[in-house]
């Protein structure tokens, strides 16, 4: 499903400054391109650790550094990938549903916030990633019976 990794989109937030500090701002279907469901976060994740390894059938995802910085990297199923770096506070990436999911390189002091469109489902995770890949061959045949 080329369209989902194609949709997946870095997103800078508004932010507001003055000598008192730094305020950023993320607001619902307006910054945030869904109604937020669930919010929750990382950290105090060793830098050789890899978190997620999983996709989402329904759930999409913000996922902003804090605090810190880390890396993302996604996958289509397809062969194809990206890696995104979440480095600046004000900046996030954003992650439609069926795509491939791993966080990994964070700092120390690593805070990573993840917004989610949808309360926790077990059922819609998956973990396997020859699971995953099959999914989206199979998602692709009904795509191309369709048209």
């Amino acid at each position: 499903m080329k369209h989902n990794i194609n949709n997946v989109r870095m997103l800078e937030l508004p932010e507001y400054g003055d000598d008192r500090g730094n305020l950023v701002v993320a607001e619902t279907e307006q910054d945030i391109p869904f109604s937020i469901q669930r919010v929750f976060y990382i950290y105090g994740t060793k830098g050789d650790i890899v978190r997620g390894k999983h996709a989402n059938r329904k759930t999409q995802f913000v996922l902003i550094n804090v605090a810190g910085k880390s890396k993302i990297r996604i996958k289509d199923g397809e062969g194809n990938e990206a890696v995104f770096s979440l480095n600046r506070p004000r900046t996030g990436v954003y992650l439609p549903p069926m795509v491939w999911k791993e966080m990994f390189d964070f700092s120390e002091d690593s805070v990573l916030l993840c917004l989610a469109s949808a309360h926790y489902d077990a059922e819609e995770y998956i973990r396997d990633y020859d699971t995953y890949v099959e999914e989206i061959a199979k998602m692709n045949r009904s795509m191309e019976e369709q048209h």
